[in-house]
Protein backbone atom coordinates (compact mmCIF):
# COMPACT_ATOMS: atom_id res chain seq x y z
CA UNK A 1 0.00 0.00 0.00
CA UNK A 2 1.46 3.29 -1.06
CA UNK A 3 2.43 5.67 2.10
CA UNK A 4 0.46 8.39 1.44
CA UNK A 5 -3.13 6.30 1.37
CA UNK A 6 -5.58 6.57 3.93
CA UNK A 7 -7.82 3.76 5.36
CA UNK A 8 -11.59 4.52 5.90
CA UNK A 9 -14.13 2.11 7.24
CA UNK A 10 -17.98 2.14 7.03
CA UNK A 11 -20.57 0.04 6.54
CA UNK A 12 -21.56 1.46 3.53
CA UNK A 13 -19.70 3.12 0.44
CA UNK A 14 -21.96 5.28 -1.38
CA UNK A 15 -20.59 6.48 -4.79
CA UNK A 16 -22.17 10.11 -5.61
CA UNK A 17 -23.81 12.78 -3.64
CA UNK A 18 -26.27 13.42 -6.30
CA UNK A 19 -30.22 13.06 -5.87
CA UNK A 20 -30.23 9.31 -5.57
CA UNK A 21 -27.47 9.08 -3.49
CA UNK A 22 -28.32 11.60 -0.88
CA UNK A 23 -31.80 10.09 -0.92
CA UNK A 24 -30.27 6.57 -0.03
CA UNK A 25 -27.89 8.11 2.58
CA UNK A 26 -31.00 9.89 4.34
CA UNK A 27 -33.13 6.73 4.87
CA UNK A 28 -30.00 4.60 6.29
CA UNK A 29 -29.67 7.29 9.14
CA UNK A 30 -32.52 8.32 9.71
CA UNK A 31 -33.56 3.93 10.01
CA UNK A 32 -30.50 2.49 11.10
CA UNK A 33 -27.48 2.83 13.07
CA UNK A 34 -25.17 2.49 9.99
CA UNK A 35 -21.88 4.52 8.48
CA UNK A 36 -21.70 5.38 5.35
CA UNK A 37 -18.71 6.94 3.15
CA UNK A 38 -19.75 9.12 0.35
CA UNK A 39 -17.55 10.06 -2.75
CA UNK A 40 -18.38 12.56 -5.74
CA UNK A 41 -16.55 14.00 -8.12
CA UNK A 42 -18.32 17.51 -7.65
CA UNK A 43 -17.48 20.12 -4.94
CA UNK A 44 -20.64 20.17 -3.21
CA UNK A 45 -23.69 17.86 -3.23
CA UNK A 46 -26.52 17.66 -5.79
CA UNK A 47 -24.58 15.56 -8.93
CA UNK A 48 -25.97 16.62 -12.16
CA UNK A 49 -27.43 20.20 -10.65
CA UNK A 50 -23.90 21.76 -10.21
CA UNK A 51 -23.52 21.40 -13.73
CA UNK A 52 -26.79 22.70 -15.40
CA UNK A 53 -28.16 25.54 -16.99
CA UNK A 54 -29.19 28.38 -14.27
CA UNK A 55 -32.58 28.48 -15.48
CA UNK A 56 -33.67 25.41 -15.05
CA UNK A 57 -36.33 24.50 -12.47
CA UNK A 58 -37.92 20.87 -11.74
CA UNK A 59 -40.28 19.61 -13.70
CA UNK A 60 -42.64 18.56 -10.89
CA UNK A 61 -42.87 19.88 -7.65
CA UNK A 62 -40.54 20.28 -4.93
CA UNK A 63 -42.42 18.16 -2.61
CA UNK A 64 -41.87 14.62 -4.25
CA UNK A 65 -38.07 16.02 -4.64
CA UNK A 66 -35.15 15.77 -2.44
CA UNK A 67 -34.70 13.47 0.51
CA UNK A 68 -37.37 11.87 2.81
CA UNK A 69 -36.56 13.80 6.24
CA UNK A 70 -36.23 16.93 4.62
CA UNK A 71 -38.50 19.15 2.61
CA UNK A 72 -37.62 21.14 -0.44
CA UNK A 73 -39.15 24.21 -0.19
CA UNK A 74 -41.95 26.06 1.57
CA UNK A 75 -45.16 23.67 -0.12
CA UNK A 76 -46.27 26.84 -1.39
CA UNK A 77 -48.47 27.26 -4.77
CA UNK A 78 -47.04 29.37 -7.12
CA UNK A 79 -49.38 33.17 -7.75
CA UNK A 80 -47.72 34.18 -10.66
CA UNK A 81 -46.34 32.44 -14.05
CA UNK A 82 -46.85 29.72 -16.08
CA UNK A 83 -47.06 27.53 -13.26
CA UNK A 84 -49.50 29.45 -11.59
CA UNK A 85 -51.94 27.38 -9.59
CA UNK A 86 -49.62 24.62 -8.78
CA UNK A 87 -47.09 24.16 -6.09
CA UNK A 88 -43.72 25.27 -6.54
CA UNK A 89 -40.84 24.00 -8.25
CA UNK A 90 -37.61 24.46 -6.89
CA UNK A 91 -34.45 26.21 -8.57
CA UNK A 92 -31.35 24.95 -10.14
CA UNK A 93 -29.93 27.14 -7.06
CA UNK A 94 -32.48 26.48 -4.49
CA UNK A 95 -31.49 22.42 -5.27
CA UNK A 96 -28.11 22.76 -4.92
CA UNK A 97 -28.69 24.52 -1.28
CA UNK A 98 -31.07 22.26 0.07
CA UNK A 99 -28.87 19.32 -0.74
CA UNK A 100 -25.75 21.26 0.87
CA UNK A 101 -27.59 21.63 3.64
CA UNK A 102 -28.51 18.23 3.95
CA UNK A 103 -24.97 17.41 3.67
CA UNK A 104 -24.10 20.17 6.55
CA UNK A 105 -26.57 19.92 9.06
CA UNK A 106 -28.01 16.70 9.38
CA UNK A 107 -25.40 13.96 7.52
CA UNK A 108 -22.06 15.29 9.17
CA UNK A 109 -23.09 16.63 12.17
CA UNK A 110 -24.39 12.80 12.88
CA UNK A 111 -20.94 11.45 13.10
CA UNK A 112 -21.78 8.37 10.71
CA UNK A 113 -21.34 10.11 7.75
CA UNK A 114 -17.57 10.50 5.87
CA UNK A 115 -17.76 13.19 2.86
CA UNK A 116 -15.14 13.13 -0.33
CA UNK A 117 -15.93 15.84 -2.63
CA UNK A 118 -13.81 16.51 -5.36
CA UNK A 119 -12.73 13.01 -5.79
CA UNK A 120 -12.69 9.86 -8.31
CA UNK A 121 -13.66 6.66 -7.94
CA UNK A 122 -11.60 3.91 -9.15
CA UNK A 123 -12.97 1.00 -7.97
CA UNK A 124 -11.78 -1.49 -5.35
CA UNK A 125 -13.03 0.57 -2.58
CA UNK A 126 -10.05 3.15 -4.08
CA UNK A 127 -10.44 6.43 -5.02
CA UNK A 128 -8.42 9.87 -5.38
CA UNK A 129 -8.82 13.32 -4.66
CA UNK A 130 -8.90 15.52 -7.76
CA UNK A 131 -7.37 18.20 -6.30
CA UNK A 132 -4.14 16.73 -4.36
CA UNK A 133 -4.13 13.15 -5.91
CA UNK A 134 -4.02 12.03 -2.21
CA UNK A 135 -5.34 8.99 -2.45
CA UNK A 136 -7.98 6.97 -0.31
CA UNK A 137 -9.28 3.05 0.48
CA UNK A 138 -12.52 2.10 1.91
CA UNK A 139 -13.24 -1.01 3.98
CA UNK A 140 -17.02 -0.71 3.35
CA UNK A 141 -19.37 -4.27 3.91
CA UNK A 142 -21.31 -2.93 0.90
CA UNK A 143 -20.83 -0.39 -2.21
CA UNK A 144 -23.74 1.14 -3.24
CA UNK A 145 -23.51 2.86 -6.98
CA UNK A 146 -25.25 5.94 -7.10
CA UNK A 147 -24.31 6.85 -10.48
CA UNK A 148 -25.42 3.89 -12.56
CA UNK A 149 -28.35 6.12 -13.87
CA UNK A 150 -25.58 8.24 -15.54
CA UNK A 151 -27.17 11.70 -15.57
CA UNK A 152 -25.88 14.14 -18.43
CA UNK A 153 -26.26 17.81 -19.30
CA UNK A 154 -25.02 19.40 -22.37
CA UNK A 155 -22.68 21.87 -20.37
CA UNK A 156 -20.70 18.61 -19.76
CA UNK A 157 -21.19 16.38 -22.84
CA UNK A 158 -19.41 16.54 -25.88
CA UNK A 159 -21.51 17.88 -29.04
CA UNK A 160 -23.05 14.87 -31.02
CA UNK A 161 -22.94 17.15 -34.43
CA UNK A 162 -19.88 18.98 -36.24
CA UNK A 163 -19.45 22.05 -36.10
CA UNK A 164 -18.03 24.42 -38.36
CA UNK A 165 -16.00 27.36 -38.50
CA UNK A 166 -18.19 30.10 -37.96
CA UNK A 167 -21.32 28.75 -36.57
CA UNK A 168 -22.51 29.89 -32.92
CA UNK A 169 -23.29 26.85 -30.96
CA UNK A 170 -23.05 26.72 -27.27
CA UNK A 171 -24.95 24.82 -24.32
CA UNK A 172 -28.05 26.47 -22.64
CA UNK A 173 -25.72 27.16 -19.58
CA UNK A 174 -24.75 29.82 -21.97
CA UNK A 175 -28.03 31.73 -23.34
CA UNK A 176 -28.55 34.38 -20.43
CA UNK A 177 -25.25 35.82 -21.17
CA UNK A 178 -25.53 35.91 -25.08
CA UNK A 179 -29.13 35.79 -25.87
CA UNK A 180 -29.01 39.26 -26.34
CA UNK A 181 -26.05 39.05 -29.25
CA UNK A 182 -28.47 37.53 -31.51
CA UNK A 183 -30.78 38.17 -33.67
CA UNK A 184 -32.57 34.55 -34.06
CA UNK A 185 -32.40 31.02 -32.19
CA UNK A 186 -31.91 27.21 -32.78
CA UNK A 187 -32.82 25.32 -30.23
CA UNK A 188 -31.62 21.27 -31.19
CA UNK A 189 -33.42 18.73 -29.11
CA UNK A 190 -36.68 18.05 -27.98
CA UNK A 191 -36.59 16.62 -24.98
CA UNK A 192 -37.13 18.75 -21.76
CA UNK A 193 -33.98 20.53 -21.63
CA UNK A 194 -35.19 21.95 -25.84
CA UNK A 195 -38.26 23.15 -23.71
CA UNK A 196 -36.80 24.74 -21.11
CA UNK A 197 -34.42 26.79 -23.42
CA UNK A 198 -37.67 28.19 -25.76
CA UNK A 199 -39.80 29.14 -22.75
CA UNK A 200 -36.95 30.80 -21.16
CA UNK A 201 -36.05 32.28 -24.78
CA UNK A 202 -40.27 33.68 -24.76
CA UNK A 203 -40.18 34.44 -21.51
CA UNK A 204 -37.25 36.53 -21.73
CA UNK A 205 -39.53 38.49 -25.04
CA UNK A 206 -38.16 36.80 -27.64
CA UNK A 207 -40.29 37.01 -31.19
CA UNK A 208 -41.23 33.18 -31.50
CA UNK A 209 -40.75 33.84 -35.04
CA UNK A 210 -37.03 34.61 -34.40
CA UNK A 211 -36.69 30.72 -33.07
CA UNK A 212 -36.58 27.77 -35.07
CA UNK A 213 -36.65 24.31 -33.02
CA UNK A 214 -35.02 20.99 -34.35
CA UNK A 215 -37.45 18.54 -32.53
CA UNK A 216 -36.45 14.93 -34.02
CA UNK A 217 -39.32 13.37 -32.37
CA UNK A 218 -42.27 14.32 -31.17
CA UNK A 219 -43.05 13.49 -27.21
CA UNK A 220 -45.79 12.79 -25.39
CA UNK A 221 -45.96 15.28 -22.26
CA UNK A 222 -47.15 14.72 -18.95
CA UNK A 223 -49.72 17.15 -17.38
CA UNK A 224 -48.29 18.94 -14.04
CA UNK A 225 -51.94 19.51 -12.97
CA UNK A 226 -52.68 16.44 -12.97
CA UNK A 227 -49.32 15.28 -10.82
CA UNK A 228 -49.66 17.65 -7.23
CA UNK A 229 -49.46 16.85 -3.82
CA UNK A 230 -52.11 18.28 -1.85
CA UNK A 231 -55.82 17.76 -1.00
CA UNK A 232 -57.38 20.81 -3.26
CA UNK A 233 -55.84 18.60 -6.44
CA UNK A 234 -57.13 15.30 -4.86
CA UNK A 235 -60.45 15.04 -6.67
CA UNK A 236 -59.08 15.69 -10.17
CA UNK A 237 -56.09 13.72 -10.16
CA UNK A 238 -58.05 10.79 -9.32
CA UNK A 239 -60.98 10.94 -11.71
CA UNK A 240 -58.21 11.32 -14.20
CA UNK A 241 -56.39 8.29 -12.74
CA UNK A 242 -60.35 6.12 -13.21
CA UNK A 243 -60.53 7.81 -16.83
CA UNK A 244 -57.30 6.86 -17.60
CA UNK A 245 -57.95 2.91 -16.47
CA UNK A 246 -61.43 2.86 -18.18
CA UNK A 247 -59.31 4.33 -21.01
CA UNK A 248 -56.79 1.42 -21.21
CA UNK A 249 -59.22 -1.24 -20.32
CA UNK A 250 -62.03 0.25 -23.34
CA UNK A 251 -58.95 0.65 -25.68
CA UNK A 252 -58.63 -1.05 -29.04
CA UNK A 253 -55.38 -0.85 -29.91
CA UNK A 254 -52.62 1.23 -29.13
CA UNK A 255 -53.23 3.97 -30.99
CA UNK A 256 -56.98 4.13 -29.41
CA UNK A 257 -55.16 4.10 -25.40
CA UNK A 258 -53.06 6.80 -26.32
CA UNK A 259 -55.90 8.52 -27.35
CA UNK A 260 -58.32 7.82 -24.47
CA UNK A 261 -55.07 8.33 -22.17
CA UNK A 262 -55.06 11.79 -23.66
CA UNK A 263 -58.50 12.27 -23.35
CA UNK A 264 -57.95 11.56 -19.14
CA UNK A 265 -55.86 14.67 -19.25
CA UNK A 266 -52.97 12.88 -18.23
CA UNK A 267 -50.69 13.10 -21.38
CA UNK A 268 -50.69 15.88 -23.75
CA UNK A 269 -48.97 16.19 -27.35
CA UNK A 270 -47.15 18.97 -28.32
CA UNK A 271 -48.94 19.05 -31.98
CA UNK A 272 -52.29 17.18 -31.85
CA UNK A 273 -51.95 16.93 -35.65
CA UNK A 274 -48.96 14.84 -35.00
CA UNK A 275 -48.98 11.29 -32.84
CA UNK A 276 -45.72 11.27 -30.69
CA UNK A 277 -43.05 8.61 -31.37
CA UNK A 278 -41.63 9.68 -27.78
CA UNK A 279 -42.18 9.87 -24.06
CA UNK A 280 -39.75 11.02 -21.23
CA UNK A 281 -41.69 11.77 -18.50
CA UNK A 282 -41.43 15.89 -19.91
CA UNK A 283 -43.88 17.72 -17.40
CA UNK A 284 -45.94 21.16 -18.32
CA UNK A 285 -48.35 22.93 -17.65
CA UNK A 286 -50.95 24.15 -19.89
CA UNK A 287 -49.95 27.44 -19.99
CA UNK A 288 -46.34 26.60 -20.84
CA UNK A 289 -47.47 24.05 -23.43
CA UNK A 290 -49.53 26.96 -24.94
CA UNK A 291 -46.36 29.08 -24.91
CA UNK A 292 -44.30 26.64 -26.78
CA UNK A 293 -47.45 26.13 -29.58
CA UNK A 294 -45.96 29.39 -30.14
CA UNK A 295 -43.07 28.63 -31.81
CA UNK A 296 -44.18 27.56 -35.48
CA UNK A 297 -40.53 27.28 -37.04
CA UNK A 298 -40.72 23.30 -36.26
CA UNK A 299 -38.03 21.36 -38.28
CA UNK A 300 -38.64 17.60 -38.20
CA UNK A 301 -35.57 16.50 -40.24
CA UNK A 302 -34.39 13.82 -37.79
CA UNK A 303 -30.79 14.63 -35.77
CA UNK A 304 -28.90 17.38 -36.80
CA UNK A 305 -25.28 15.67 -38.27
CA UNK A 306 -23.35 19.31 -39.20
CA UNK A 307 -24.14 22.88 -38.11
CA UNK A 308 -22.42 24.85 -40.59
CA UNK A 309 -22.20 29.08 -41.30
CA UNK A 310 -24.93 29.01 -43.77
CA UNK A 311 -26.69 25.78 -43.45
CA UNK A 312 -27.45 22.72 -40.87
CA UNK A 313 -27.63 19.54 -42.35
CA UNK A 314 -29.91 16.57 -40.57
CA UNK A 315 -30.58 13.18 -41.01
CA UNK A 316 -33.16 14.39 -43.78
CA UNK A 317 -32.05 17.44 -45.42
CA UNK A 318 -31.10 20.96 -44.72
CA UNK A 319 -32.23 24.10 -43.19
CA UNK A 320 -30.40 27.64 -43.89
CA UNK A 321 -29.18 29.47 -40.67
CA UNK A 322 -26.47 32.33 -40.58
CA UNK A 323 -23.37 33.91 -37.92
CA UNK A 324 -26.44 35.94 -36.42
CA UNK A 325 -28.56 33.31 -35.57
CA UNK A 326 -27.41 31.17 -32.15
CA UNK A 327 -28.08 27.61 -31.80
CA UNK A 328 -28.23 26.33 -28.62
CA UNK A 329 -27.01 22.48 -27.83
CA UNK A 330 -30.11 20.21 -26.12
CA UNK A 331 -28.89 17.39 -27.00
CA UNK A 332 -27.62 15.51 -24.17
CA UNK A 333 -29.36 12.30 -23.23
CA UNK A 334 -30.31 13.06 -19.31
CA UNK A 335 -31.46 10.34 -17.99
CA UNK A 336 -30.31 7.38 -21.03
CA UNK A 337 -31.69 4.06 -21.45
CA UNK A 338 -29.46 1.90 -18.82
CA UNK A 339 -29.48 -2.07 -18.93
CA UNK A 340 -31.38 -3.58 -16.06
CA UNK A 341 -29.61 -5.13 -13.74
CA UNK A 342 -30.46 -6.32 -10.01
CA UNK A 343 -30.62 -4.02 -7.27
CA UNK A 344 -29.10 -6.22 -4.88
CA UNK A 345 -26.06 -8.15 -5.56
CA UNK A 346 -24.59 -9.67 -2.17
CA UNK A 347 -22.56 -6.76 -1.16
CA UNK A 348 -22.99 -4.64 -4.39
CA UNK A 349 -26.25 -2.25 -4.74
CA UNK A 350 -26.34 -0.45 -8.21
CA UNK A 351 -29.53 2.32 -7.45
CA UNK A 352 -32.24 2.47 -10.06
CA UNK A 353 -35.68 3.45 -10.62
CA UNK A 354 -38.53 1.13 -9.07
CA UNK A 355 -41.22 3.52 -10.33
CA UNK A 356 -41.07 5.77 -13.57
CA UNK A 357 -39.42 9.00 -13.68
CA UNK A 358 -38.84 8.71 -9.38
CA UNK A 359 -35.44 8.26 -9.42
CA UNK A 360 -35.23 9.97 -5.95
CA UNK A 361 -37.96 8.07 -4.44
CA UNK A 362 -36.68 5.02 -5.55
CA UNK A 363 -33.32 5.51 -3.97
CA UNK A 364 -35.17 6.46 -0.83
CA UNK A 365 -37.48 3.39 -1.38
CA UNK A 366 -34.59 0.94 -2.02
CA UNK A 367 -32.90 2.51 1.06
CA UNK A 368 -35.73 0.87 2.89
CA UNK A 369 -35.98 -2.51 1.93
CA UNK A 370 -32.06 -2.28 2.66
CA UNK A 371 -33.03 -1.56 6.05
CA UNK A 372 -36.17 -3.98 6.39
CA UNK A 373 -35.23 -7.23 4.83
CA UNK A 374 -32.54 -9.65 5.06
CA UNK A 375 -33.00 -12.09 1.70
CA UNK A 376 -31.74 -10.80 -1.65
CA UNK A 377 -34.61 -12.29 -3.54
CA UNK A 378 -37.00 -10.56 -1.39
CA UNK A 379 -35.05 -7.36 -2.22
CA UNK A 380 -34.80 -7.51 -5.57
CA UNK A 381 -38.51 -9.08 -6.02
CA UNK A 382 -39.74 -5.52 -3.96
CA UNK A 383 -37.25 -3.58 -6.20
CA UNK A 384 -38.30 -4.55 -9.59
CA UNK A 385 -36.41 -1.72 -12.19
CA UNK A 386 -38.77 0.43 -14.35
CA UNK A 387 -36.25 1.54 -16.64
CA UNK A 388 -36.32 5.10 -17.69
CA UNK A 389 -38.82 5.29 -20.85
CA UNK A 390 -37.46 6.39 -24.17
CA UNK A 391 -39.71 5.21 -27.36
CA UNK A 392 -44.05 6.16 -27.01
CA UNK A 393 -44.10 2.53 -26.55
CA UNK A 394 -42.55 2.98 -23.18
CA UNK A 395 -45.63 4.53 -21.71
CA UNK A 396 -46.94 1.23 -21.81
CA UNK A 397 -44.16 -0.63 -20.63
CA UNK A 398 -43.51 1.75 -17.18
CA UNK A 399 -47.74 1.75 -16.79
CA UNK A 400 -47.55 -1.79 -16.17
CA UNK A 401 -44.26 -2.19 -14.21
CA UNK A 402 -45.41 0.34 -12.12
CA UNK A 403 -49.18 -1.31 -11.69
CA UNK A 404 -47.47 -4.52 -11.08
CA UNK A 405 -44.69 -3.09 -8.50
CA UNK A 406 -47.52 -1.25 -6.72
CA UNK A 407 -50.27 -4.10 -6.15
CA UNK A 408 -47.04 -6.21 -5.11
CA UNK A 409 -45.81 -3.63 -2.42
CA UNK A 410 -49.68 -3.59 -1.82
CA UNK A 411 -49.22 -7.17 -0.09
CA UNK A 412 -46.82 -6.05 2.44
CA UNK A 413 -48.18 -4.34 5.39
CA UNK A 414 -45.02 -2.91 6.57
CA UNK A 415 -44.40 -1.18 2.69
CA UNK A 416 -47.84 -0.04 2.65
CA UNK A 417 -47.23 1.89 6.15
CA UNK A 418 -44.07 2.91 4.90
CA UNK A 419 -45.11 4.40 1.41
CA UNK A 420 -48.43 6.16 3.55
CA UNK A 421 -45.94 7.97 5.68
CA UNK A 422 -43.26 8.72 2.86
CA UNK A 423 -42.62 12.50 1.59
CA UNK A 424 -41.52 11.12 -1.67
CA UNK A 425 -43.58 8.70 -2.11
CA UNK A 426 -46.59 11.15 -3.26
CA UNK A 427 -45.99 9.84 -6.99
CA UNK A 428 -45.22 5.97 -6.95
CA UNK A 429 -48.74 5.27 -7.49
CA UNK A 430 -52.21 6.67 -7.30
CA UNK A 431 -53.83 4.81 -4.72
CA UNK A 432 -57.47 4.01 -5.57
CA UNK A 433 -60.14 6.67 -4.62
CA UNK A 434 -62.63 6.30 -1.36
CA UNK A 435 -64.93 4.07 -2.96
CA UNK A 436 -67.90 2.25 -1.03
CA UNK A 437 -68.00 -1.51 -1.80
CA UNK A 438 -69.94 -1.96 -4.63
CA UNK A 439 -67.73 0.91 -6.72
CA UNK A 440 -64.75 -0.44 -5.18
CA UNK A 441 -65.13 -3.87 -6.88
CA UNK A 442 -65.69 -2.04 -9.65
CA UNK A 443 -62.95 -0.02 -9.67
CA UNK A 444 -60.79 -2.98 -8.85
CA UNK A 445 -62.41 -5.24 -11.79
CA UNK A 446 -61.28 -2.15 -14.18
CA UNK A 447 -57.63 -2.22 -12.92
CA UNK A 448 -57.28 -5.97 -13.47
CA UNK A 449 -58.66 -5.38 -16.82
CA UNK A 450 -56.67 -2.59 -18.03
CA UNK A 451 -53.54 -4.41 -16.50
CA UNK A 452 -54.48 -7.51 -18.95
CA UNK A 453 -54.67 -5.41 -21.59
CA UNK A 454 -51.22 -3.52 -20.71
CA UNK A 455 -49.47 -6.84 -21.01
CA UNK A 456 -51.05 -7.86 -24.33
CA UNK A 457 -50.26 -4.40 -25.80
CA UNK A 458 -46.60 -4.75 -24.21
CA UNK A 459 -46.17 -7.92 -25.71
CA UNK A 460 -47.42 -7.15 -29.35
CA UNK A 461 -45.16 -3.87 -29.09
CA UNK A 462 -41.83 -6.15 -27.42
CA UNK A 463 -42.64 -8.30 -30.76
CA UNK A 464 -42.73 -5.56 -33.11
CA UNK A 465 -40.06 -4.02 -31.86
CA UNK A 466 -37.39 -6.87 -31.72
Amino acid sequence: MNMTEQTQKADYLVIGAGAMGMAFTDVLMTETDATVVIVDRHHQPGGHWNDAYPFVRLHQPSAFYGVNSKHLGSDKIDQVGWNKGLYELATNSEVCAYFDQVMQQDFLPSGRVQYFPCCDYQGDGQFASLMSGEQYSVAAAKTVDATYMNVTVPSVTPVPFEVAPGAHVVPPNDLPRTAGQFSRYVVVGAGKTGMDACLFLLKAGVNPDSVRWIMPRDSWLLNRALIQPGEEFADAIGAAFAQQLSGIKDSTSVDDLFDRVSASGLLMPFDEDIRPTMYRCATVTLAELEQLRRIKGIVRMGRVKTIDADQIQLDEGSVKTDTSTLHVNCTADGLERRPVVPVFEGSHLTLQSVSTCQQVFSAAFIAHVEAAYDDDDVKNALCTVVPHPDKATDFLRTTLANMVNRLTWSQDAGLTAWLDNSRLAGLSGIAAPDLDSADAEEFIATGTAALEKLQAYVAEADAAEA
